[in-house]
């Protein structure tokens, strides 16, 4: 199988140079064994379209053996691991081997190498990739392996590499900076004759300087510039002039028309051009790489979810910041609550939701001493846990943000996506025919200056960073108000509302400041059956009852259920209780009014809790803002008691909805939808979870609760329910400012191309006034967020 191949030949694998002896499988050359064994791996299983989306794509396979024995400790992989149960282990590894799409496809077709791998998610911007597999086909070990056989080894640390890793660098293009930088300072050294007159004086200097200026040149083009010719004839591959063409074209005709004049005598060449502006464009882009990387460092450590845990402390129990829970308290978790950290169970028993962590939506049943995992969510009765490892606010946002609970959302045209498309190609034709013209003229100096000049000074930075830049700001300052977004993108989806559906409990209504009344016969017993059976739920009514009761002790349960818009059952001391809705309906008619929870145990009625409902204060300002711009209606699940004290409040002409079940607002809000609406559901995330995914945009409302739900888009502490208005037109006024932001680089463009086509603009005078109009974009963008913000009462 062994062949001697030319020294010309590259690697099919991974294009690595082929010096003596190579390896053939199917008439294809490898540099190695390894690179070819991938090879043959991916076309065994007919995944050879992989070397489609890169030429050499894959990763050399030179590495040494690796000794990965420490992988089959249990104590070890408990510590790398997110999630590990009998069947399935869920782990995040930081891979730095990943480069193109082509490491994007290959990653997320693990499943095609080992049927023991479910899925696997790749982020790029973090080099991360999201690995779930089924630990009775595949160790730890044997995935690592596997991740190494490909090409692709992932750095592992028990110090946990992935959130640890948030503020590295990029080393190869700081290497690729600092040649460059080197190279230029030589030449500009170099060219100092040219500059000052002198090349007549000394000729043979002159000569000299040229050839070296050329030497230079070389590693800063093939080295320094090789992305820009890469990302550029990916492009062209794909049939898209992307934004690195322009600039991989003006980095070759500006090496070659160097080389051809240092080589012919005829001329300097524009060695220091070509050298300052490839050091230019890389600091942009490190200055770019560096500002994605600052708002996604603050994003993550920021995002932290309004709400709170129940921490057991000696008989008590309060609630306490997600941030502020450390190793070794002790919590409480109630019925459809998420478990915020790895915890041991200590009491009651565990049925565990962990399709937020796997995909996987079967609850598995946990027993004392069990780990859960965090991400989970608890199903049935509450449970007391003992946190063993702290709280990852960046894990939990990764599962927020899972494509596995994200519904599909109607197609927009990204302005950046829209401009980009034909960005290249305007570019490159105004080139083309400034520099006709001035050649069919006879000035060849000018057809040359004007060429170079408006492919430079055409920069595309401000595209990719005046929406990101300005959406993260804005999101900065909707967390400072308590309101938290799942991605940049949604501040789009909230600036496009134009109807906004009210749930009424929980949401309009403050549970902090309800009063609860019983009416009928309620013994000692019966409280401490009715406290027990309402600690178990996270709803807001069954908090306030358990406040009115004061038991200080509860009681066991078994067979705790839970059914949104119903009620609460089980099973106390062989006492089967209920709360909620009444088993007799007409009970529903009494004068228990809207907001009542009704109290059965074994069959015998005892009467109803009557929450007496207080609106969350500045609601009639709220709705009268809302309604200048919005329709506005209102849903519930109660009857129809506190319509008219609503209608007191609601503007005139809003509507209003009462005895709806979950599904009946779910359909509701589609209803709306089939108008032409674009709907942003306002609810409490208990009972209104099928609506709020429904929507156009779901806000989830909660008040020092565990609420986590991936099916709204955005999670909003009940202090800030007031502000909606003022968020509606802060999202409106940051697509503003990314459009003002396009007009100012526009504005730049247009008249700096005015100049470069008469060729009146050096091309290195380009370069330096290139990244000016990143750097007044970045200025503008975030001083019109600040203005915004302060003119909508948000700083």
């Amino acid at each position: 199988m062994n062949k001697q191949v030319a020294e010309s030949e590259k690697c099919y694998h991974c294009g690595t140079e082929i010096n003596g002896t190579g390896y053939i499988a199917d008439e294809k050359e490898f540099c190695c064994i390894g690179c070819k064994s991938v090879y043959q791996i991916l076309s065994a299983r007919d995944m050879c379209s992989y070397y489609s989306y890169n030429d050499s794509p894959g990763q050399a396979q030179l590495q040494t053996a690796v000794n990965l024995d420490y992988l089959d400790e249990p104590s070890i992989v408990s510590k790398l691991t997110d999630y590990n149960d009998e069947q399935v282990s869920s782990i995040t590894f930081y891979v730095p081997g990943i480069q193109c799409s082509s490491c994007i496809w290959l990653l997320e077709h693990l499943h095609k190498f080992n049927k023991g791998v479910v899925h696997s998610r790749i982020d790029f911007l973090k080099k991360q990739v999201a690995i779930t597999f089924r630990n009775q086909e595949i160790s730890l070990k044997e995935l690592v392996m596997l991740m190494i056989s490909v090409g692709y080894e992932p750095l592992i640390s028990l110090q946990d590499v992935v959130k640890e890793k948030k503020d590295s660098v990029n080393r190869s293009l700081i290497k690729r900076i600092a040649v460059a930088g080197f190279c230029m300072g030589n030449v500009m050294l170099l060219s100092f004759p040219e500059y000052f007159g002198m090349a007549e004086i000394e000729n043979q200097f002159r000569i000299l300087f040229g050839w070296m200026n050329l030497a230079f040149a070389i590693p800063v083009t093939f080295y320094c510039g090789r992305e820009f010719f890469q990302s550029a004839w990916a492009g062209l591959k794909h049939k898209i002039i992307n934004l690195d063409a322009p600039l991989a074209l003006i980095i070759a005709v500006l090496f070659l028309r160097s080389a051809f004049e240092i080589i012919s005598g005829s001329g300097p060449g524009f060695t220091d051009t070509l050298t300052g502006l490839v050091f230019l464009l890389l600091m942009g882009r490190w200055v770019k790489q560096r500002t994605y990387s600052h708002l996604s460092f603050k994003r993550d450590y920021r995002s932290y979810f309004p709400v709170a845990v129940t921490l057991i402390r000696e008989k008590d129990e309060v609630s306490l910041a997600l941030e502020d829970l450390k190793v070794g308290d002790r919590i409480l978790v109630r019925n459809n609550e998420i478990i915020p950290a790895d915890a041991i169970l200590m009491k009651g028993d565990a049925l565990a939701d962990f399709s937020f962590v796997t995909g996987e939506a079967v609850p598995i049943p946990k027993v004392l001493g069990e780990i859960l995992y965090a991400g989970g969510r608890q199903l049935g009765e509450a449970i007391e846990l003992e946190v063993i490892k702290p709280v990852s606010q960046s894990y939990l946002t990764s599962l927020w943000n899972n494509e596995a609970f994200t519904r599909p959302v109607k197609e927009t045209s990204n302005f950046n996506d829209s401009i980009a498309r034909y960005f290249g190609i305007v570019t490159l034709i105004i080139a083309f025919t400034a520099g006709t013209y001035w050649a069919f003229t006879g000035d060849s100096v000018k057809a040359w200056t004007s060429f170079t000049a408006v492919l430079i000074v055409a920069c595309p930075c401000v595209l990719s960073l005046s929406t990101p830049f300005t959406l993260s700001g804005i999101l900065s300052i909707f967390d400072k108000h308590l309101f938290y977004l799942k991605s940049p993108n949604t501040v789009e989806q909230l600036a496009q509302v134009n109807t906004l559906v009210f749930d009424k409990t929980g949401t309009i209504t403050s549970p902090d400041s309800a009063e609860v009344n019983f009416t009928g016969d309620l013994s000692d017993t019966d409280k401490l059956l009715t406290a027990s059976l309402a600690r178990n739920s996270a709803h807001p009514l069954s908090q306030k009852i358990i406040q009115k009761i004061r038991t200080g002790f509860y009681l066991s349960v078994l067979d705790f259920k839970e059914i949104p818009g119903k009620g609460i059952s089980g099973i106390i001391n062989g006492n089967l209780v209920k709360l909620g809705s009444p088993t007799d309906p007409r009970r529903n008619n009494s004068s228990a009014g809207s907001a009542a929870s009704h109290l059965e145990v074994n069959g015998i009625y005892k009467g109803y809790f009557k929450i007496g409902q207080y609106w969350r204060s500045g609601l009639r300002s709220l709705f009268d803002d809302l309604a200048q711009t919005n329709e506005l209606h209102v849903i519930s699940g109660d009857n129809e008691a506190d319509k008219e004290k609503l209608s007191m409040i609601i503007p005139n002409g809003s509507e209003m909805h009462f005895r709806q079940s979950p599904l009946s607002k779910l359909n509701y809000v589609k209803s709306l939808q089939e108008k032409g609406k674009n709907v942003m559901m306002i609810g409490d995330g208990l009972n209104d979870a099928g609506a709020l995914q429904q929507s156009d945009l779901g806000v989830a409302v909660t008040d020092n609760i565990n609420t986590f739900s991936p099916a709204c888009d955005a999670i909003l502490n009940g202090k800030s329910t007031t502000k909606i208005p003022a968020f509606i037109r802060l999202s409106k006024d940051a697509l503003n400012t990314i459009k003002a932001s396009f007009i100012i680089s526009g504005t730049y463009n247009i008249i700096g191309v005015y100049f470069a086509v008469q060729g009146l603009l050096s091309p290195l005078l380009a370069a330096v006034l290139m990244p000016l109009s990143t750097i007044s974009v970045i200025l503008f963008t975030s001083a019109a967020t600040r203005y915004y913000a302060a003119k909508n009462h948000l700083l």
